[in-house]
């Protein structure tokens, strides 16, 4: 369960194409999800995930401010209580990373994050539970972007023209390092999408040279298959179980 938030952002994030004419995401998008772990054979409801839009204006500039929450559901805060929160600011047209932040409480574990962008430097603040704030300055590929800026920039790709079996390499910063992933295009299927009734969808199969994912196409995303691009179904394998992110409704889309 602690790494529950991880592993659903990074199956949504590390499905990216290149990119066609730029279609950018809206303010005031919500969606939310429910999140089920197989425990004792049986897929359990225990979190429920909200992503949300929403601009961020400064003196200087305006900022798409992209957030994803993870909160376990009351009657298990119990047993494991979660409560995470990971955001970015972006360009709003280009969807460039300025800021990303990452605040996690996981059954009495914390830790925060904040990683400013500037050009292919990342400057990075860390502080976790009853250790010193570290600071960092790490380089990035100028692709590269944090979880939450490509978990939205994947709807402005085209899956369109590719074939079955086919693969695309990239990378994303998490952690305070470059992580390279490489997904597989697995076809279309009709899948239910909430309160957007079912839908077609491209099937994406996501590896990653990480041990927090486990087997082959045994993580998989359904995203619409529409200009919109809706995550609507996503299945995890851990080292420590399965399970699977379902939305339950999408608004302001």
């Amino acid at each position: 369960m602690k790494r529950l938030l991880y592993i659903l952002s990074a199956v949504f994030v590390f499905s990216s194409f290149a990119p066609q004419k730029s279609q950018p995401i809206k303010s005031g998008e919500k969606l939310v999800f429910a999140g089920s772990y197989n425990m004792s054979g049986l897929l359990t409801q225990l979190a429920q995930v909200t992503m949300s839009t929403e601009t961020v204006t400064t003196a200087k500039n305006s900022y798409l401010h992209m957030s994803c929450e993870l909160s376990t559901y009351s009657k298990w805060d119990s047993f494991f209580k979660i409560r995470d929160i990971y955001e970015s600011y972006v360009n709003p047209v280009n969807l460039k990373p300025s800021l990303y932040k990452r605040s996690i409480d996981e059954g009495g574990y914390t830790k925060k994050e904040k990683y400013t962008f500037k050009g292919n430097t990342v400057n990075s603040t860390v502080k976790k539970r009853n250790k010193p704030e570290t600071h960092k300055t790490f380089t990035i590929g100028g692709s590269t972007q944090d979880v939450i800026s490509l978990l939205y920039k994947v709807r402005t790709m085209d899956f369109s023209k590719f074939k079955v079996g086919q693969t695309q390499s990239l990378m994303i910063v998490f952690d305070e390092k470059q992580i390279p992933v490489t997904l597989k295009y697995m076809g279309k299927e009709t899948v239910n999408a909430g309160n957007l009734g079912k839908k077609e969808c491209y099937k994406l199969s996501i590896g990653a040279k990480t041990d927090a994912l486990r087997g082959k196409d045994k993580n998989l995303i359904w995203l619409t298959a529409d200009a919109k691009k809706v995550p609507a179904l996503l299945k995890f394998s851990i080292p420590v179980g399965t399970g699977q992110l379902v939305l339950t409704s999408a608004t302001g889309i």
